[in-house]
């Protein structure tokens, strides 16, 4: 009976953590960058957002998309991704508009859509599984120049908390669904260490609230005198 209860208990388990790490991986995939785009749009400014930071973003959401289209994946299995890239680049023009570079983020936009139309199209399938394996590593980077900046300026701007913090249990709910499918991995390595990025963000934006508060108050000063 013992034995029973606990092979009943152990796929159980698998089974709830399962559904709550599926969970939060849709949240962060659809809602991790509105809370971000909509704090831009109500502050009016994009100070302390790293511009390579969401440029890397934006190529690591473009990777999956490009992936389908190339091998030619119904519209509707990669379609959802399309609402979490179109916001993605909308932060990144807002970013650059919000620097003073408005004309050069609006091109940036259209070269870089314009490459990545060419690459599903054309590109040779060795390159763009190359490009789908390089998702992971490019969403590293993109937190890392963000923790980056964040240190430098030594407070966090308007990077929102709440995006933050989805990113980070969506990286831990890919931990959980990674380490079931294959165990410990390359991949999963790649994707504790997203966790941890996420982490010290979170860190980040959690301990440098007073600095940013400071910043944006000087800032504010500023324009007065």
């Amino acid at each position: 009976m013992i034995k029973a209860k606990n092979l009943f208990k152990v796929p159980c388990l698998k089974f709830v953590l399962n559904r709550i790490a599926g969970f939060w991986i849709i949240l962060d995939t659809f809602l991790a960058q509105t809370p971000q785009l909509l704090k831009i749009l109500w502050r009016g400014s994009a100070e302390g957002l790293s511009v390579a930071s969401f440029l890397l973003q934006l190529y690591a959401l473009s990777c999956p998309v490009v992936y389908a289209v190339a091998h030619n994946f119904p519209f509707f299995a990669w379609a959802e991704r399309l609402f979490t890239l179109s916001q993605t680049a909308a932060i990144l023009f807002l970013i650059m508009h919000h620097q003073g570079k408005t004309l050069k983020g609006l091109l940036l936009l259209l070269v870089f859509g314009g490459v990545m139309l060419l690459l599903a199209r054309c590109a040779a399938t060795a390159v763009v599984s190359l490009m789908q394996a390089s998702n992971l590593a490019a969403v590293n980077a993109s937190k890392v120049f963000q923790t980056i900046t964040n240190h430098q300026n030594g407070h966090t701007g308007q990077l929102s908390t709440l995006s933050v913090f989805l990113t980070w249990t969506g990286s831990l709910g890919l931990i959980v669904v990674s380490l079931q499918e294959s165990g410990s991995s390359f991949t999963s390595l790649l994707h504790i260490l997203s966790s941890g990025l996420s982490f010290v963000l979170l860190l980040q934006v959690c301990c440098s609230k007073s600095s940013t508060a400071a910043a944006a108050a000087a800032k504010k000063n500023k324009k007065t005198d």
